[in-house]
């Protein structure tokens, strides 16, 4: 029997099956169009601003144009420290392809270490910057431009190589600029807004391989220099202060020293050096301690040489007349609980004798008659306790304790210059005081600037009290204290040994022991001396001050037998250097020399 032929209803149909390939091949190519329109707009749309900033970003690029920091200047106008232009390289790593040979290249003209300068340029093949070598000489820049390195790889940038005059005297005061232009320390520190300037900004496009195309002139900047500041300090005797601070820790060889020299009309310090130092060109090996400025930061009990601002203090009080004689009680004298020595044995000695032999216990009478109040507020008035406020960073307050801190025994410490701590620079203005007449003067390193009209007037001025700039002891007072008790110290006193032949010259010596850190009472091995002294006695010009801590070579460390000898050669010259520089004998009002200042800047 034969098989049916197959119904036509079940027979697959060619026609239809490639139909429906076809709609399913549409269907994909119309998907896949869609979802390449949908990326287009995505593109196109949200990620837009975020292609354009890429692409900037590898076409545009911003410069930054360095601002010539402004000179330091002495009051004369010679330059202590400048600016010179120099060029510095740059890699760009990003366009570098064989970082090897760039970095054996510049390598060997630079004598840099090749295998870091490799790892450098491979970590950084993304960026389009980077610093290989700042502040390159004429010959190294020379050099680098004769390797021929490809275009686009590498370039030279104009900067500012800070250069500090006269093998780096006053390094403490000036400071030093940093190779990013920050002012670390001094006046560079201090006033690094005003000397810094304000950099520029070029804005240029560069096409693939790196060539410039153009500069965006409307995006620029000009940098904005510095401005120069011309300080209060005088070069020749800044150079013969640290000459013969020198000769000092060569004889003496002491843990440290520092040498002032002011004018006390105006508060200009004249010179300021402290050792140990560094070179601010030299800085390879700087030893720690020599960082420090000890005019500023050297904390320590001021000993003897505190006594004349008591004495002042207490004639101006009413409780103590300039003519009477005090009882030392043939050196032994008993205040409450406490026995206080002389180191020799006096009965009655004037006021005058009081400060020339250095009487503690005429002190510590004299402190009993002010009382604890009286007493508290003439070591307030004459600013220890808080800082100066001159232009120089690091500077500390001393140590004064609070009023209900004070105790019995402050009577009798206090007015002979212990149980307090003071700073070179405090104790030399408060001598100052005395010098000018009785009037307590801010001290400055400023003499003019083109852009300080008058003195520098930060938040520190505040700090510092009202009674800067303020009459603290009368004119007859001061002058006395001055020209008597002060200079027979030197005649005939504890500083015989500052007598200089045609000199004529007032100071009080300070010998003072440290407190031992371990036992909490006072050292019979360390020791801070002091002079302060001025020139002329009559009129004084300039008031100087040498401080050493812990004098170690063979001798008596007295502040007569140390630091006088140093102090009085320093005072004779600074005085000398003051008639040829026209400096005052005396000043007829501390508006005066406002007034003065002010108008050489103008």
């Amino acid at each position: 029997m034969m098989d049916s032929p197959t119904p036509p209803a079940f027979r697959p149909s060619v026609r239809s099956s490639h139909g429906w390939r076809s709609t399913l091949f549409g269907l994909l190519l119309l998907t896949g169009w869609m979802l390449l329109m949908a990326r287009l707009i995505q593109l196109q749309g949200e990620q837009h601003s975020q292609l354009h900033s890429r692409v900037s970003r590898q076409s545009v690029h911003q410069e930054v144009l360095p601002a010539r920091p402004g000179d330091i200047l002495d009051r004369s106008g010679q330059a202590l420290a400048m600016t010179i232009e120099c060029e510095s390289l740059y890699a760009v790593p990003s366009a570098i392809n064989d970082p090897l040979k760039f970095a054996w290249q510049v390598s060997s003209v630079l004598n840099l270490n090749t295998d870091e300068l490799y790892d450098s340029l491979v970590r950084s093949r993304e960026k389009q910057f980077l610093w290989v070598r700042r502040r390159l000489d004429d010959r190294q820049a020379e050099q680098i431009r004769s390797l021929k390195l490809p275009t686009g790889t590498w370039g030279l940038r104009t900067e500012f190589l800070r250069r500090y005059l006269h093998d780096g005297y006053a390094a403490h005061a000036i400071g030093l600029r940093d190779i990013d232009n920050r002012g670390k320390g001094g006046l560079e520190e201090a006033l690094d807004e005003e000397l810094r300037g304000e950099d520029g900004l070029r804005v240029l496009a560069r096409d693939a391989r790196g060539v410039l195309m153009e500069v965006d002139e409307q995006r620029s900047k000009s940098p904005r220099p510095g401005r120069a500041v011309v300080s209060s300090l005088d070069l020749p005797l800044q150079i013969r202060t640290e000459e013969l601070l020198d000769e000092l820790v060569n004889q003496w060889h002491p843990k440290g020293a520092c040498a002032i020299v002011m004018e006390p009309w105006s508060g200009e310090v004249l010179a300021m050096a402290s050792r140990p130092t560094f070179h601010p060109d030299r800085l390879e090996e700087v030893d720690e301690s020599a960082w420090k400025n000890l005019a500023v930061s050297a904390v320590f009990e001021p000993g003897s040489t505190f006594k004349p601002m008591i004495t002042g203090w207490a004639l101006e009080q009413g409780c103590l007349q300039r003519n009477e004689e005090i009882d030392c009680s043939y050196g032994v004298y008993r205040m409450g609980p406490r026995v206080l020595h002389d180191h020799h044995s006096y009965g009655r000695l004037s006021v005058a004798d009081v400060l020339v032999k250095s009487s503690n216990i005429g002190m510590a009478k004299i402190g009993e008659r002010l009382g604890l109040d009286r007493l508290y507020d003439g070591v307030r008035s004459f600013g220890f306790g808080r800082v100066t406020g001159i232009e120089l960073p690091g500077e500390l307050p001393g140590i004064v304790h609070p009023r209900e801190n004070w105790t019995v025994y402050s009577l009798g410490s206090i007015p002979m210059g212990q149980e307090l701590a003071v700073t070179p620079l405090q104790l030399l203005t408060a001598h100052a005081a005395l010098a000018n007449g009785g009037r307590l003067r801010r001290p400055t390193l400023l003499r003019r600037s083109a852009h300080l009209p008058t003195f520098d007037t930060r938040d520190t001025t505040v700090a510092v009290g009202e009674h800067f700039d303020s009459l603290l002891l009368s004119r007859e007072t001061a002058e006395w204290l001055v020209r008597e008790p002060l200079t027979q110290v030197v005649e005939r006193g504890t500083a015989k040994a500052a007598r200089m032949p045609g000199i004529s010259l007032f100071g009080k010596t300070g010998t003072a022991q440290k407190l031992d850190p371990e036992t909490g009472t006072y050292s019979d091995r360390a020791w801070v001396v002091s002079f302060v002294c001025g020139s002329p006695a009559d009129a004084p010009r300039v008031v100087v001050l040498v401080m050493v801590d812990e004098p170690t070579a063979p001798g008596i460390h007295y502040g007569g037998t140390v630091a006088a000898p140093t102090a009085a050669r320093l005072a004779a010259v600074a005085a000398q250097r003051a008639i040829e520089l026209g400096l005052p004998e005396r000043n007829a009002s501390p508006q005066t020399t406002q007034r003065d200042l002010q108008s050489v800047t103008e």
